[in-house]
């Protein structure tokens, strides 16, 4: 590809074709990030000032083909371009050196189960990357978010790294907070993703990482997927995903671990100050009047026909919950009723701060 070269769906008329669709659609305000690939820094400021939230990249490979992984060049050049923008740049670490190495082992071998599936992704890949995407960050200025956080070792060097000075947080999926490495094996394809799901006692490293806010907030990192992509009998080639973003708020308050008091803060309040959305976050004055209204209790297990996903697959159907989402304001106006939408799509996009377009309070 020529350096100067622009994939067609990591650019500023992807970002436009996106925005016009989800207006369409969303019934809730949004905001979109920028793709960071192999050949499209010439399109890095122009998003910023389209309003894109912040950047994305991806250290190893990301499952699909338009969306390739940045070198260790890239991702520098990327910072360089980022940093003076003022906007975060968040990455998925794992070294893909290391998990394209393994699992090309792994197939010559014609190991596919899960548990191999585990083992190409081991917690050195992650802590590896995260290493050198906050050097990268340190030497370039650039504001760095490391995306669903799955390992101890990983939480200490982003908190060794901001004890340092340098802009660094991360976050964690409810997944790598609920679901351990035996869930995956009984669970199958269902519950395959990456980072891959941790031993039991990582998941309680995330837990106590969460509770002194080491972690900055929780995340579904939603990714649906068709049934048939989903492959049971080769784990290597199956799609990996959690479908999780319906699900998360009742998951975590069910779970019982999570303090009511801190839940807003790590599912709403840390996001929308780290990516600065203007009015989102908290409930004051001034603020827009975003509310869910949550029942606790009485129990129920989770159905599929519960799911509102195109394809309603989900690694939690058949888990207890004592939470129920009833209803939803946005800028305090209802979207949901008693669990049925009302209303037309309303929402708006949040720009990020580098947006011209960004609207004042």
């Amino acid at each position: 590809m020529p350096l100067n070269a622009s994939p067609p769906t990591v650019d500023v008329a992807a970002f436009d074709a996106k925005v016009t669709a989800a207006q369409r659609a969303s019934h809730v305000d949004f905001g979109l990030w920028g793709g960071v690939v192999p050949g499209n820094l010439d399109q890095l400021t122009p998003l910023a000032e389209r309003g894109v939230v912040g950047f994305k990249a991806f250290m190893s490979a990301s499952g699909v083909e338009d969306f390739p992984a940045c070198d260790a060049v890239t991702l520098y050049d990327a910072m360089r371009v980022i940093a003076p923008l003022g906007l975060p740049f968040a990455v998925h670490a794992e070294s893909d050196e290391l998990t394209a190495a393994l699992a090309a082992r792994a197939r010559a071998e014609g190991r596919t189960s899960m548990r191999d599936y585990l083992a190409t992704r081991p917690p050195v890949a992650e802590a590896e990357a995260i290493a050198r995407a906050i050097e990268q960050a340190h030497a370039t200025g650039c504001a760095l978010h490391i995306v669903h956080i799955s390992t101890g070792r990983g939480v200490a060097l982003v908190a060794e790294a901001q004890a340092a000075g340098v802009d660094v947080s991360c976050e964690v999926t409810a997944h790598h907070l609920l679901l351990d490495e035996d869930d995956a094996e009984r669970l199958g394809a269902l519950a395959k993703c990456a980072p891959p799901l941790r031993p039991r006692p990582e998941t309680a490293a995330m837990w106590e990482a969460l509770s002194d806010r080491r972690i900055a907030f929780v995340v579904s990192d939603h990714s649906p997927a068709p049934p048939e992509l989903k492959r049971e009998d080769d784990l290597l080639a199956s799609w990996g995903g959690i479908s999780g973003v319906q699900s998360t708020l009742e998951l975590l308050l069910s779970d019982g671990r999570l303090p009511l008091g801190l839940a807003g803060e790590v599912l709403a309040g840390a996001a929308a100050a780290r990516l600065e959305l203007d009015g989102k976050g908290t409930l004051a004055v001034g603020m827009d009047a975003d509310i869910t209204l949550v029942e606790l209790g009485p129990e129920r297990s989770l159905s599929a026909k519960e799911l509102r996903y195109r394809h309603s697959m989900s690694p939690y159907v058949g888990r207890t919950l004592s939470a129920r989402v009833r209803h939803t304001l946005l800028r305090g106006a209802p979207v949901l009723r008693d669990g049925n939408l009302v209303g037309e799509p309303r929402g708006r996009l949040l720009s990020g701060p580098a947006s011209p377009q960004k609207p004042s309070r």
